[in-house]
């Protein structure tokens, strides 16, 4: 079988800037150890797929104005880590390291940071309650007895969920039916089933700019494209979100479809008020655009709840051109997969019949489970905001203390911050952090094109004991990239 070789030049562009940072930190890291840390990070964040063969080293050298020897030593470091996989009379082939797993779209190997165990800041998920989620397994499975004369098939949702969830829209101030939810296995799913009976290869989606990596990958994956507008946390709460912006990229693009994060946007935590879902609403129904609108977040208030469904704000028609999705991984725990859309009957109806090229139905038992947590939820979701502010107030202490030229947006509610750096070396700090005992995800993940390079996400879904020391980790890895004042003018923000 011949391997796919990966094109010096895409692999050039993946790496951004990372000659630059190398150049700066020298004295502390060689180059040929930089180049092959960035490289480590595509592998990580699924931009180096597993199994390919990176370009020879006379190309590479080549494009990168490096000497070959840099070049060598570079892919011997990676083949040393388990990165690069070498067979006799082939060329060397990208692998993951014995003892890496998973985590989403990044792979993350398990290596021992200077203090003990690997901090992970990379994703933005807490632990589960686990009594409460003992509880709801354990009266799932009293209730399983009903379904088990059945197929047990049910592509649209049990009725019990389909209830309860209707029924915490019509709390929120939303006319809900049940007929207009079908339940997903997590929100993820949800977004790609949508994208799939709403887009087709080469058109447009308007997206948040910064926004959910996963879902930029999942546009990308049914072969639309992305069409960034700014979020520019320097507006502040409502005023981050480019409104404007959002209707002209609709008109010039003819988009179909938008998918935008209004409540306790991920990564920056900022929340639209009312006024602007009223505005967003309108902006669908006068451009004809679905818009989808991501609520996976809308539980995890902080400083004041969310002022209701975007859909609630339409009118006439706008009512079925705003389509809502959420999750009970954010709220209660990412291994509960359950998920849901909001959305007109018809539309529905569509779904279903797409959804059996994929799957064919949620299993039973956590649909069970989800229903028993999100009937009498206020008890644990009080908790979890509690912990969150808590960490959130533990981290930004932290990072005033040993980061102070770092600028946080700080959000009323989510799970994570959004920090402005002094210099736009964010894929470099990624790429040392776990020599330091942390992981983090890049900005550029958030980003499409590359962006985001003076920006990085820190969750606090962490013990602040954890969130202490990952800063602590943080501050010494970006300490040697030795970044000097010629990196550190201002820049605008978006």
């Amino acid at each position: 079988m011949m391997t796919r070789v990966l094109g010096a030049r895409s692999l050039a562009r993946d790496l951004g800037n990372w000659q630059d940072d190398s150049t700066r930190r020298s004295a502390v890291r060689p180059a040929y150890r930089a180049l092959a840390d960035s490289i480590r990070l595509l592998v990580h964040d699924g931009r180096v797929p597993l199994g390919v063969a990176l370009p020879s080293e006379r190309e590479l050298a080549s494009v990168l104005e490096l000497s070959r020897t840099t070049i060598t030593s570079s892919y011997s470091v990676l083949r040393d880590e388990g990165y690069l996989i070498s067979r006799q009379g082939s060329r060397s082939t990208v692998a993951l390291p014995p003892g890496s797993r998973q985590n989403g779209l990044m792979f993350r190997a398990h290596q021992p940071g200077p203090e003990g165990a690997m901090i992970d800041l990379s994703y933005a998920a807490m632990a589960a309650p686990g009594e409460a989620v003992e509880n709801a397994y354990s009266s799932a499975l009293q209730s399983l007895p009903q379904f088990l004369p059945t197929h047990g098939m049910e592509p649209v949702g049990i009725g019990a969920l389909r209830d309860v969830i209707a029924a915490r829209y019509r709390a929120r101030g939303l006319d809900t039916t049940p007929e207009q939810i079908m339940v997903t296995s997590g929100a993820q799913h949800a977004l790609r089933l949508l994208l799939n009976v709403l887009t087709a290869p080469g058109e447009r989606v308007l997206v948040d700019h910064p926004t959910y990596p996963n879902a930029l990958e999942a546009i990308r994956r049914v072969g639309a494209r992305p069409v960034p507008v700014p979020v520019r946390p320097e507006g502040g709460g409502s005023a981050a979100w480019d409104l404007d912006g959002i209707r002209s990229a609709a008109r010039q693009t003819a988009a179909r479809m938008a998918y935008l994060i209004p409540d306790f946007h991920n990564p920056t935590g900022l929340c639209l008020d009312a006024p602007g879902r009223a505005e967003l609403a309108k902006i669908a129904r006068e451009t004809r655009m679905t818009l989808i609108v991501d609520e996976t977040m809308v539980d995890l208030w902080l400083d004041e709840p969310s002022p209701g469904p975007v859909a609630a704000y339409g009118r006439g028609t706008a009512k079925t051109e705003v389509v809502t999705i959420g999750s009970t991984a954010k709220s209660f725990w990412g291994g509960l997969r359950v998920g849901w859309i909001r959305a007109d009957p018809s539309l529905i109806s569509r779904l279903v019949g797409a959804r059996a090229a994929v799957d064919l139905g949620t299993p039973v038992m956590d649909q069970l489970a989800a229903a028993h947590l999100l009937t009498d939820d206020d008890a644990v979701l009080t908790r979890r905001r509690t912990e969150l502010r808590e960490q959130r107030s533990a981290m930004l202490d932290a990072l005033a203390d040993r980061l102070p030229d770092w600028v946080p947006t700080i959000g009323s509610g989510g799970m994570s911050l959004w920090l402005r750096l002094p210099a736009p070396v964010s894929t470099a700090l990624a790429a040392t952090a776990p020599h330091f005992g942390v992981l983090l995800a890049a900005g550029p993940r958030f980003g499409v094109e590359g962006a985001f390079e003076r920006f990085i996400r820190l969750p606090y879904a962490r013990t602040p004991d954890q969130l202490r020391r990952g800063v602590d980790g943080i501050a010494a890895a970006y300490a040697t990239l030795a970044v000097g004042p010629e990196l550190a003018e201002p820049s605008l923000v978006v």
